[in-house]
């Protein structure tokens, strides 16, 4: 399981670096035609934004895996071991429902979507909605990966780092 877990990690994190290197490429290709021949590339600006959009939902269950998304921890620290245990619990669960209705709503959002086409590229809106709820599935495969042990110590191994020094989850001090 460990290994599936591993593969899927490396997937997303290198899907993420070629969206990331196309957009590099589109933005930078458009920026030299534009000062040696006077003319740009009508869809780059429309390419790079439709790339960013994948970016942001395709990386953020990598943010929420390794602590990148903003947490207030104040009500936790307060409370006995106990209780955090409890609240990290509701957390992910609230979050798990969270994100389960925002894939539906992605799913809604990219089917009304889908006969209209974009300005330069003429491709379906479709393509750009369906971000949204393969991004939020992301989200909960991720959540459902680190689930047991943020729950139970509020920490998650970074499966890239050297050392074994666990590092704190959404919920936790720092990341």
């Amino acid at each position: 399981m460990k290994r599936l877990e591993d593969i899927f990690v490396l997937l997303n994190a290198w899907a993420l670096i070629l969206m990331l290197a196309a957009m590099t490429l589109i933005v930078g290709s458009n920026i030299a035609l534009r000062y040696v021949t006077a003319h740009s590339l009508p869809w780059a600006d429309e390419a790079a934004r439709y790339l960013m959009i994948w970016m942001t939902f395709s990386g953020a269950g990598l943010a929420l895996r390794y602590g990148g998304h903003v947490a207030i921890t104040n009500l936790q620290d307060a409370l006995p071991a106990r209780g955090q245990t409890i609240m990290r619990a509701v957390l992910a669960l609230g979050l798990l429902i969270f994100f389960g209705f925002m894939v539906l709503v992605g799913i809604q959002y990219a089917q009304r979507m889908q006969y209209q086409v974009t300005p330069a590229l003429r491709i379906p809106f479709l393509y750009v909605y369906a971000a949204m709820p393969v991004g939020f599935t992301l989200l909960i495969a991720h959540l459902a990966l680190i689930a047991r042990q943020f729950i139970a110590a509020g920490t998650y191994r970074r499966r890239d780092a050297d050392d074994d020094e666990p590092n704190t989850l959404p919920g936790g001090a720092s990341g």
